[in-house]
């Protein structure tokens, strides 16, 4: 059973997807053992608490720059035993000390069909807002393995979503959520979990192999 870290600095919409999924018997492999927020007031940090999962906070207000931010955080994951971290709305960039320690063990999801809308200062509301602005007939969401490069690194899963004449931002933004994110986490980390995730040549390959319960 493999340890689960989630990182949030908001309010924990992706977090609840993937407990509700745990709790439903449907986050196969592994556990939700940690979560750690970058601010003390987010309200994912109660939504941890209410289903008896552990919490850490290690506040980036409190770090000169972002390298020592890293080395901190890098050090609880440690005490953790992280075996997969996911990012869950954790809005601070991880340097290359927490992406080099966990290669291919940390998981984004993201409100795009990457590489559409995406990379820096594509972020929340932001890329429903573009989305529109350009158009687009589908939108979505993609959980990929995080590198160096923002956005950029192997894709694991991908789903669209209609955009509709009269959609806003706000409408879009609940709309992929509800209909992507929230299926792909869980989905995502059960094959991590499960170890049917490869990577080779900067793709990511899911072995679809029946696994044994």
């Amino acid at each position: 059973m493999k340890k689960i870290v989630v990182l949030v600095s908001g309010g924990g919409t992706n977090l609840q997807a993937l407990i509700d999924a745990q709790e439903r018997g449907e986050l196969r492999g592994g556990k939700i053992t940690c979560v750690i927020s970058s601010r003390a007031d987010a309200y994912a940090l109660k939504r941890a608490k209410v289903h008896d999962i552990p919490t850490r906070v290690v506040p980036r207000k409190q770090y000169p720059d972002n390298a020592s931010y890293s080395k901190a955080l890098h050090e609880a994951l440690f005490e953790e035993y992280a075996d997969l971290v996911v990012l869950a709305g954790f809005m601070t960039i991880l340097d290359k000390r927490i992406i080099q320690a966990y290669k291919n063990r940390i998981i984004n999801v993201h409100p795009s069909l990457i590489p559409s809308f995406c990379g820096d200062g594509f972020y929340g509301l932001h890329v429903h807002e573009k989305a529109l602005e350009r158009g687009v007939k589908l939108t979505g969401a993609t959980v990929h393995f995080v590198t160096e490069v923002c956005d950029g690194g192997p894709i694991i899963l991908q789903k669209a979503v209609e955009v509709r004449n009269d959609d806003t931002p706000e409408i879009l933004q609940k709309r992929v959520m509800e209909e992507a994110e929230w299926e792909l986490l869980p989905e995502a980390v059960s094959l991590f979990c499960e170890d049917r995730l490869t990577v080779h040549d900067g793709r990511a390959y899911i072995d679809h192999k029946e696994v044994s319960k």
